[in-house]
């Protein structure tokens, strides 16, 4: 099965210029966990997640690091605590959504659609023709074909 078997084309999106605000509503008024972000053309450049609302709420996490004579060397997480920090203040959709995404196209087996949310611990993924997008798939719909599975 192709992942356009299965896809919603009922996309809800927003903007660039979104703000928390709008995302917030949008998100708890369609009681979905994530929402593309598209510019004008409806072509996808972002999403944003319920997780990256609740980095806004809690102080980033500290990245691990030695001290060694005094120096403070940090070996790990430096990336992560700059992401929480940059979402902690975003004030709109482009400055808090996440622009490195992992998209399916309309043919792609609904395994590898599967492997792709449990590899990448993801919730959804947009269905792309090019940079538009077509449509989305949610964990919820994998597990709808499971139950309709004989």
């Amino acid at each position: 099965m192709q992942a356009k078997e299965i896809m919603s084309k009922k996309i809800v999106s927003v903007g660039r210029n979104s703000s928390i605000r709008e995302i917030a509503l949008a998100l708890a008024q369609h009681r979905i966990s994530g929402l593309p972000v598209l510019s004008e053309g409806g072509y996808l450049v972002g999403i944003v997640t319920e997780g990256d609302l609740l980095r806004r709420k809690i102080t980033p996490r500290t990245p691990d690091f030695i001290n060694i004579l005094g120096a403070v060397i940090y070996y790990h997480g430096v990336d992560r605590y700059n992401e929480d920090f940059k979402k902690m203040l975003a004030q709109k959709a482009e400055e808090i959504m996440t622009s490195d995404l992992v998209t399916a196209k309309e043919d792609t087996d609904v395994s590898e659609v599967a492997h792709m949310m449990l590899d990448n611990d993801i919730k959804q993924i947009p269905v792309v023709d090019g940079s538009k997008m077509v449509g989305m798939i949610t964990r919820a719909d994998i597990v709808r074909l499971l139950a309709m599975d004989k």
